[in-house]
């Protein structure tokens, strides 16, 4: 909880405002614009454009469509008969609302290729150089939903140059390492990208929803790619700039001022207080690292060492630390982790995520992501699977 964004949610809840029109929403609407510049400053962009989204999953849909609608302006219009066949490529790790994104814009999930990723969950940039296909959009990721992995942008940016080609990436997760001077280099060559989700609702705490999709682009793109051009609210001939009355750059008519949370925050706190929120969330991933790793905690095997905030490991019980390694072990290992959480939840006592990924059997991920959790909190994570588990 943020005290400054919940109280920033007071204020919107009561006054109710929806965000299309300067004349209807001047103060929220400005504040969104304010908030766009500065986050389009920290991607290291000299200009851009952007909005703010109801979720990650939509600002990549949007990223897609608007990818596709530069490759063929005419589908806005002409539809999707006719066109020759569209493909993207993306990470093998990438998030599911690419694959959604696909199906919903009729461009299909068979045509979202996914590439290799190397063992720590980064797209491998010889693997996408290696597609034979043409694609109208490459998308990569900062900060992988499962591993915590950031893709290596640059490489990737290179490529997409050389062939003419869109890059999103979706740092929906990681983009808030760009408010570390420590971090954000995580993100290095993100400043090449065409288009970035980026989500202040998570790490930073600006409260769901609060989730925008910038763009590289200033020359009125994405008005372009999505206006209707509605009569009765976008006249041309008001009395004021009516380049601020930014709602038909979004496939929404009524929107909330989901940018206020973060603006208020922003202002509150400063650069250095979101700055510190990264910094003590990411210190508290090391601590639950330094604790397994390094203490080598009996019975925690790390799947990796991380470079975010997600932690991933096993818990072995008491009953399998003297078997062989083979297939019955890791078969076995693989129901440990579901009972673990069946009983943490029937207890009441903490929730954890658990999943099985890529050929590896079911395991635990802590993600670190309220800077307001302390090294209590970590060491009771870790006693509490102890104790949950020492029968097994």
């Amino acid at each position: 909880m943020d005290y400054y964004s919940l109280v920033a949610r007071f204020i919107t809840e009561a006054l109710n405002p929806s965000v299309y029109t300067y004349e209807v929403s001047p103060v929220f609407l400005l504040v969104e614009e304010a908030v766009i510049k500065k986050m389009i400053e920290f991607i290291g962009w000299e200009e851009g454009d952007g909005i703010f989204n109801p979720g990650g999953s939509v600002s990549n849909m949007y990223a897609m469509n608007l990818a596709r609608y530069k490759f063929c302006p005419e589908i806005k219009e002409k539809g999707l008969s006719g066109l020759p066949r569209l493909v993207l490529f993306a990470s093998e790790e990438c998030h599911y609302s690419m694959k959604k994104a696909a199906s919903f814009l009729g461009i299909g999930t068979e045509n979202v290729y996914f590439i290799k990723t190397d063992e720590r969950g980064k797209m491998i940039p010889e693997e996408l150089e290696k597609q034979g296909s043409a694609p109208f959009l490459v998308c990569a990721t900062a900060g992988t939903t499962v591993l915590g992995a950031f893709d290596p942008l640059d490489k990737i940016a290179d490529i997409c140059e050389n062939h003419g080609l869109w890059l999103h990436v979706d740092a929906s997760w990681g983009g808030s390492a760009l408010i570390s001077r420590k971090h954000r280099r995580l993100l290095h060559g993100i400043h090449r990208a065409d288009s970035v989700a980026w989500n202040p609702h998570k790490m930073l705490l600006a409260g769901i929803q609060c989730c925008a999709l910038l763009v590289k682009d200033n020359s009125g793109l994405l008005k372009k790619c999505y206006s209707a051009e509605a009569a009765y609210l976008f006249q041309q001939d008001k009395f004021y700039d009516v380049s601020y009355d930014t709602g038909d750059k979004s496939i929404q008519c009524s929107r909330r001022p989901d940018a206020f949370k973060f603006w208020l925050m922003w202002k509150a706190l400063g650069t250095t207080g979101l700055e510190e929120r990264v910094n003590r969330a990411l210190a508290l991933a090391r601590y639950c690292l330094t604790v397994l790793k390094i203490k080598k905690r009996e019975g925690f095997q790390l799947l990796l060492e991380p470079e975010y905030a997600n932690v991933c490991f096993w818990y072995i019980p008491p009953s399998l630390r003297k078997m062989e390694d083979g297939p019955e072990f890791w078969e076995k290992l693989h129901q440990v982790a579901p009972i673990i959480k069946e009983r943490m939840m029937k207890k009441g006592s903490m929730m954890l995520g658990y999943q099985p990924h890529w050929g590896k059997v079911n395991f635990f991920r802590q993600v670190v992501i309220s800077p307001q959790v302390s090294r209590e909190d970590m060491d009771f994570l870790l006693d509490e699977i102890e104790l949950l588990a020492k029968d097994l």
